[in-house]
């Protein structure tokens, strides 16, 4: 029985710019973070892929791979609008129900779009309303199974624009074709475990038994997987964050003691605004930073629990002082800021404490300002010289908002 439709769009970023800027349709295109040789691409369109550039390939290499490649520097706001954009057009067929990234959302199936017919009409829809609702540059690959295990790994098995169906009757066979790492969840250290025990392909992999997946995962992750690849649906408990941070490398003209410590202010500032946004407190905060010489330094301060702007600025102003003395002989090249410990706000219990009640507020008038007139129309003023540092960036597996960056 099939339940999941998963939606992959390709080359997401590439193809957003291509959609965007008609110039550069059928021509190989690299995004990269900055404009400059030594850094690398984030995202290559098909037509680059076609000459070996990748995401990960640097700037210089992808240019001797394939000289005609154009190069543009990313937009995250406007992938992010983009993003909302292919939900929207989703949504106008199927409802989704969980976005696992910013090109990556999955869709339950119900009643007669179960049925094979059903779901594959269903995802030539959903490819039709992205493209007159979005732009055709913006082509996915979707996979449809009775697991959202299968269904992704169904999106890996006809790239570009592909349309893939799973079902238990082809199993294993339909999966043979891929290797260990095409797998969703088999990174380099599993990939090394599973080889250790003789597991080299997918074949072996499907043909272990659930007692022997269990002892290769060391948890009960590996009776999942047995079940995974059999077609059968496994509840999966909701995940809860662990942690929020923010990292920025450090231009050129802000490679100083207080340079580092402006962008940590910001970052710092962002940080909290995301941590109320998502509805959590922090119990812990770590300052790291690390220098040309590849000397690193981290220092981790206990925090009451709190998502108070200025309480987080206090804490990082009571140990900066003496990490600038501690590392003054050294370049600051990356400076990063973590939030953890954390804590649900439904289990936290208000600020008892006139101050703190005050410092909450504040918090809150600042980001009601801010969603309301734009990023850091208020901040505080020990922000002022690096309140355009460190701009928004996008991870894969985070879609920002960036009404309430900071």
């Amino acid at each position: 029985m099939l339940t999941t439709l998963f939606l992959d769009l390709n080359s997401y970023f590439a193809s957003a710019e291509q959609q965007l800027r008609p110039a550069l349709r059928g021509r190989p295109v690299g995004v990269v973070p900055v404009m400059a040789e030594t850094t690398c691409c984030i995202a290559a369109s098909y037509e680059a892929k076609a000459h070996g550039v990748k995401t990960g390939t640097r700037v210089s290499e992808a240019r001797r791979l394939c000289p005609a490649i154009t190069f543009v520097k990313a937009r995250p706001e406007t992938y992010v609008d983009l993003h909302h954009q292919v939900i929207r057009a989703v949504e106008r067929c199927v409802p989704v129900a969980a976005i696992h990234s910013i090109d990556e959302l999955h869709c339950t199936l119900l009643g007669r779009e179960r049925e094979p017919e059903r779901a594959v009409e269903l995802a030539r829809q959903i490819k039709a309303s992205i493209a007159a609702h979005v732009g055709e540059q913006l082509r996915s690959s979707i996979g449809i199974a009775p697991n959202r295990f299968l269904a992704k790994v169904g999106t890996e098995l006809e790239k570009p624009d592909g349309l893939v169906v799973i079902e238990r009757k082809d199993l294993p066979g339909k999966l043979l074709g891929l290797s260990l790492r095409d797998l969703p969840g088999i990174g380099p250290r599993m990939h090394q475990r599973l080889q250790a025990r003789g597991v080299d392909s997918v074949e072996r992999l499907c043909a272990l038994s659930e007692g022997e997946m269990q002892a290769i995962w060391q948890s009960v992750v590996g009776r999942t997987w047995f079940r995974w690849l059999r077609g059968e649906e496994v509840w999966e408990p909701p995940s809860r964050r662990r942690s929020i941070g923010h990292q920025h490398v450090l231009p050129p003209e802000r490679r100083t003691q207080e340079g580092g410590r402006g962008v940590l202010v910001r970052l710092i500032s962002k940080a909290a605004t995301r941590l109320r946004s998502l509805g959590y407190w922090a119990r812990q905060m770590t300052v790291g930073v690390m220098c040309l010489d590849d000397r690193t330094w981290h220092r981790t301060v206990k925090l009451p629990l709190t998502q108070d702007t200025m309480e987080l600025l206090g804490a990082f102003g009571s140990i900066w002082p003496a990490h600038a003395a501690r590392v003054l002989p050294g370049t600051p090249l990356r400076v990063s800021i973590t939030l953890h410990e954390l804590e649900a706000s439904a289990s936290v219990a208000p600020p008892l404490f006139p101050g703190a009640q005050k410092g909450m507020q504040l918090a809150r008038t600042m980001d009601a300002i801010n969603t309301k007139f734009g990023r850091a129309a208020v901040y505080p003023g020990s922000m002022h010289d690096s309140r355009n540092a460190a701009p928004a960036r996008i991870a894969f597996k985070s879609i920002p908002d960036f009404d309430a960056a900071g």
